[in-house]
């Protein structure tokens, strides 16, 4: 199989022109994320490869994954745990709106006992 007929992760994808097909989302940035979005604002589209993943929205944007401490997907919280770090292989859908926050000033984050 030819690389245009497999997707990133090493699995078939359907049709031959499969490879073309972007989506578009947005991503919103929250505390001190809000520094890589430079001049750009902290609401931001972007367009990538159908299959993309939250860890390609960090690596476009030159976020380290150790710095985000919560991701939402349209408003649903897709961190597996504060502990075990982000869910960076959750695949996006065309119009996902992605928020990233690192910590928040008194927590777990900044190193605060989780009571």
């Amino acid at each position: 199989m030819d690389s245009k007929s497999r997707d990133k992760t090493g699995g078939s994808m359907i049709g031959h022109n499969a490879g073309d097909v972007t989506v578009t989302i947005e991503v919103r940035l929250f505390n001190s994320l809000c520094k890589h979005a430079g001049n750009r604002g902290a609401v931001l589209p972007l367009t990538l490869p159908a299959g993309s993943s939250v860890g390609d929205v960090l690596q476009e944007l030159v976020i380290p994954p150790d710095a985000v401490y919560l991701v939402l997907r349209n408003g649903r919280d897709i961190t597996p745990s504060l502990y075990r770090g982000i869910n960076v292989e959750a695949i996006l859908d065309e119009g996902d709106v992605i928020a990233l926050s690192g910590p928040v000033p008194y927590s777990w984050g900044y190193g605060a006992p989780v009571v």
